[in-house]
Formats: C-alpha cells, sequence, structure tokens
C-alpha cells in the first residue's frame, strides 16, 4: 500500500491510538484520530496486558513505559464468597508458552503512555468529533460529524466501540450491542500505606450469581470489579455504589471489605455489561473495523484491550504488505476472525456460569473447580491466546 494513503481512525481508545502507532512505524504518513469525547478521557479501571498484549506492545518499542507503571502478574487464584480455595492459574505457564510476561496496569496510564507515543509522532487526534455518518463512493470514504465537520478519506478504521458504533452500522447493518444479564463495578483502590502484601497474585471470588475480583498493580495500588446479575436499569443504577457494594459483599472475604472501604467514592463506577454477537464481515468499500466494534468481548474473557492491542499490529501488518486495501481488509479479518470469535464466546461461557444463580449449579460449579488441572487449563488458556 502507498504510504501516502489518507487513513481516518474513528475512536481514540487502546484499539485507535496503538493502531495510529503501529501505522506510523510501518511508514503510514497521513493518519488523522476522531475521537467523540471532549477530552482524553477513559472508561474503565484498570487492564491485564496479557502476555500476548505485551509482546504486541514490545514490538511497538512501548513495552519499557509500560513496566515503569504496571506490576507483572504470576498467579490467579480463585476463591468462593465463602473464602473456599478453588485452585490457581499460574500465569507464567502462560507467559512461558507465549514468550512474553503479563503486567496489571492502570486504564488511565496505559491511555496517557499510548496519548504521549501518538503526540510524539505527530499523530493529530480531534475530539469532540462524533461520527453521525458514514459513506463511500468512488473509492473515497466521507465522513459526517455531530459538529458539521464532512471529512473525505482513502481509509476509515473503526475503531468507534461497542456501544454505538457508526464503522459498525456501515459494514453490518446493526450495530446494537447485547446486555448480557450482569452489572459490574470498577474501581481503582490507592493508599499511601501497603495494601497488597502479594503483588503478583490476582484475587477472583465466585458466589452464585456475584463475582469480585482484586488484581494489585504495586504494594499501594490496584484495581478491582463487583460483579452481580441483573437486569437493565436495575435500582442499583443511580444509588450509592460504595454502600451497595459493603452490603452486597458485606458476607464475603474481608479482603475484599478492605478494598471497597479503601476506594474513594469518585473511584467506582457502576456499567452494565454488553458485548456483541461476532460477525463473518468486519469490512465494506473503504471501511474496516477493529476491537471493540469488531469483536466485542465480556470482561470475563481477559482480552479486550488485548485483542484491540493484537488488531492494531495486525492490520498495520496488513496495510504494510498488501499491494490494495481490499486485500489488506481480506487478509486482516482471515488472520483475526477465528480468534477473536473463541474468545468472544469462551468470555460468554464463562459469565454464564459465574454469574448463574441456582444453587445446586453453584456448588457443582466450584467442586469441579477444585478437581480441575490447572495446569493444563494454563496450557488451553495461552493455546487459545496464542491462536491464529
Amino acid at each position: 500500500m502507498n504510504r501516502k494513503t489518507n487513513i481516518v481512525i474513528l475512536g481514540a481508545g487502546v484499539g485507535g491510538l496503538t493502531t495510529a502507532i503501529a501505522l506510523r512505524q510501518k511508514g503510514f504518513e497521513n493518519i488523522a484520530i476522531y475521537e467523540q469525547r471532549k477530552t482524553a478521557t477513559t472508561i474503565g479501571a484498570g487492564i491485564i496486558l496479557w502476555a500476548n498484549a505485551s509482546k504486541i506492545l514490545d514490538k511497538l518499542n512501548l513495552l519499557t513505559e509500560v513496566q515503569k507503571i504496571g506490576g507483572q502478574i504470576k498467579q490467579m487464584e480463585r476463591w468462593t464468597d465463602k473464602d473456599d480455595f478453588l485452585g490457581s492459574i499460574n500465569v507464567s505457564t502462560i507467559d512461558s508458552a507465549i514468550g512474553a510476561n503479563s503486567y496489571s496496569v492502570s486504564r488511565k496510564e496505559l491511555q496517557e503512555i499510548l496519548l504521549k507515543k501518538t503526540n510524539d509522532l505527530k499523530i493529530p487526534i480531534s475530539f469532540n468529533h462524533k461520527a453521525l455518518q458514514l459513506s463511500c463512493k468512488d473509492n473515497k470514504a466521507t465522513v459526517l460529524f455531530d459538529n458539521g465537520i464532512e471529512i473525505k478519506t482513502d481509509v476509515v478504521i473503526g475503531g468507534d466501540g461497542r456501544m454505538n458504533s457508526v464503522a459498525r452500522q456501515y459494514v453490518n447493518g446493526d450495530n446494537k450491542p447485547i446486555y448480557q444479564n450482569f452489572v459490574n463495578w470498577i474501581g481503582i483502590v490507592e493508599s499511601d500505606k501497603p495494601i497488597f502484601s502479594k503483588t503478583d497474585t490476582v484475587l477472583d471470588f465466585w458466589g452464585c450469581g456475584e463475582r469480585f475480583g482484586i488484581v494489585p498493580i504495586n504494594e499501594f495500588k490496584g484495581y478491582w470489579a463487583g460483579g452481580k446479575s441483573l437486569p437493565l436499569n436495575s435500582a442499583f443504577e443511580n444509588a450509592n455504589n460504595k454502600n451497595d457494594l459493603l452490603n452486597l459483599f458485606a458476607s464475603w472475604s474481608p479482603k475484599i471489605e478492605k478494598i471497597i472501604r479503601l476506594s474513594a467514592e469518585e473511584n467506582i463506577k457502576y456499567i452494565e455489561v454488553f458485548d456483541h454477537n461476532p460477525i463473518s464481515k468486519w469490512h465494506e468499500d473503504n471501511v474496516c473495523l477493529i476491537g471493540d466494534s469488531a469483536h466485542a468481548a465480556l470482561p470475563t474473557s481477559g482480552q479486550g484491550a488485548c485483542q484491540a492491542i493484537e488488531d492494531a499490529w495486525e492490520f498495520a501488518t496488513a496495510l504494510e504488505e498488501a499491494k490494495t486495501q481490499e486485500e489488506a481488509f481480506a487478509i486482516f479479518q482471515k488472520n483475526r476472525l477465528n480468534k477473536t470469535t473463541a474468545i468472544t464466546m469462551a468470555g460468554r461461557e464463562l459469565a454464564k456460569s459465574i454469574f448463574n444463580e441456582d444453587p445446586i449449579f453453584c456448588s457443582f460449579r466450584n467442586e469441579n473447580a477444585k478437581k480441575t488441572d490447572y495446569n493444563l487449563a494454563a496450557k488451553n488458556i495461552a493455546q487459545l491466546w496464542s491462536l491464529k
């Protein structure tokens, strides 16, 4: 592809920014990012950059900066709501199979790294530009924004998220996300005194229709998510997040109460959780989807941001090596479709199990968890995340 091709990226999230960086590294000169939010804000508390994502960040010369802000994860422990131990996955087994390490990071700090790199590479970002309409004619794409600005370009990369993606609407004819019948409260916890004695271990507590996960970043900082099976627009939506959580998880591990109490109310967010059914086509005319616009997986997949980062590298590589954009789009989809579909469906299956409200099912699930071969489980996870 001609390195002077005009490329517009919709969305300045992890996927959009990383794609811009990867494209610049491949020599593409004319890249512009348009973001609907008014400022460089981000949704979410933290991310585990699993080995498959950190491997890509290393190729993009971003891993050193990530290591400065992140903590290395080596274990994932599973517990019941009654504090009974279910088992532990050795993350080092996953890392060794993939050939990189896994890191926990604040989403805000990761976003800052990506924004700084984008700025250093002189890639412009226009905030407060919400795309309203896409059209293609004579091998050019036109994007109309809500502020009345209209632009024409050669390529549109749709990284505009899962909830209302104009790019997905153009390619797929439908962009309606699917509510998966649970909510997450997410939060950042920080203190000037040590919070975590084990900074390399993720704690995952399973109840019946409820879940609480804790991820340390360092001794003084971490992030967490408390989940519950709930309908849309539940009474919890506009209630007091901190008090609700303290009541919901009052009988669970004392580690959970400690984390909630140490979290500032303004750092706690209530999120209704959606994903998308996998689609078999990610591109149409001059428009190609990446990240959540193409394959929105649930948080239970552990791979949302990681797959967006993989998309960035694979898309830039396809565009670099292909002769035409049509060829590049087709190669990109072929290389990514099976893996992202498998990860999306695996995330759904785990969510169905965790947020099942039947006590008999939950008891059976927990007994099976105790019998799990966690070494094999780690190898299976590594195999899925390495899938081509």
